[in-house]
């Protein structure tokens, strides 16, 4: 199964690191694609050697082929999963903005591509009237949404907000591929 693995700004970006390796062990081909803010968290480098695979982070990145990668990620991807998905990304996904490769690719799927998101933030930020619309506005579009979980946030509150342990993203994304 060829996956593209979205990874946002939130500090829950090294978790998309294991994720990857083991996704890669199971036998998939993935392709990470971060945001700029992903980068302040995790290197491209990083994902880079755990995948195998070129990161695209920005449409510069795409120079190497006549082709733009992004469309060409978006039509070979046979899942498309975000972990950890930050309200930024979401909110571009639901209002269809593309600012970025990740959010491009998104809008350029196709519509049998499931789409798996695994929300990390703030709890004031996941509750807040705004996320829950995009939220529900992207599960009346067909994504699944795996979390967020609740405990120690990393702001220092409790509740809600973590991202779902990546054993619970591996099952989901690995459920798909059946």
């Amino acid at each position: 199964m060829t996956i593209v693995l979205g990874i946002t700004g939130s500090i829950a970006a090294y978790k998309a690191a294991d994720l990857a390796s083991q996704l890669v062990k199971a036998g998939h081909e993935v392709h990470a694609v971060m945001t700029r803010a992903a980068t302040e968290f995790i290197t491209p480098l990083t994902l880079q050697v755990l995948t195998r695979q070129p990161v695209l982070v920005t449409l510069e990145d795409e120079k190497q082929s006549w082709k733009p990668g992004h469309i060409e990620l978006a039509d070979s991807a046979d899942l498309f999963l975000v972990a950890p998905a930050s309200a930024d990304v979401i909110g571009n996904f639901a209002n269809g903005l593309a600012p970025d490769p990740l959010s491009s690719i998104y809008l350029a799927l196709p519509r049998t591509t499931p789409v798996i998101i695994a929300p990390a933030m703030n709890g004031k930020m996941w509750l807040h009237p705004a996320v829950q619309r995009n939220v529900a506005r992207l599960g009346e579009d067909g994504c699944r949404f795996i979390g967020p979980a609740e405990g120690d946030l990393a702001c220092g509150y409790q509740g809600i907000g973590r991202m779902s342990p990546v054993e619970e993203v591996l099952a989901a994304a690995l459920a798909i591929g059946k």
